[in-house]
């Protein structure tokens, strides 16, 4: 299996874990959300908005172009924060965790 493949694995996992923990239904930012120059453009969305419209449609569609990897993906520890934050449960905590973090591993080593 190639590292593209691998990775849409992944981020079929991620969508699934997001549809069964409740936090694939966010709504889509408004356009000029997109916009922004901060990090998980952290000051016009929610992080699950970031993951679901930014994160895994970017990674959509690099694994689509077979385009070569970012060099570091480090999402899984502001993907934690944001949770311990929100007092999200803590199974759902750990399931998306693992789920970003394989992610970030895959993206990373490859």
């Amino acid at each position: 299996m190639t590292v593209h493949e691998e990775l849409d694995v992944a981020l079929r996992r991620l969508e699934a874990t997001m549809k069964a923990t409740n936090m694939w239904r966010v709504e889509r930012p408004d356009a000029d959300a997109f916009d922004s120059q901060q990090p998980f453009c952290i000051d016009t969305m929610a992080l699950p908005q970031w993951l679901r419209f930014v994160f895994i449609a970017r990674l959509d569609a690099l694994v689509e172009a077979g385009g070569p990897m970012p060099e570091k993906c480090d999402v899984a520890p502001a993907m934690e924060a944001y949770l311990t934050q929100q007092g999200t449960r803590a199974t759902d905590r750990l399931l998306i965790c693992k789920a970003v973090q394989e992610i970030d591993q895959l993206v990373t080593e490859n």
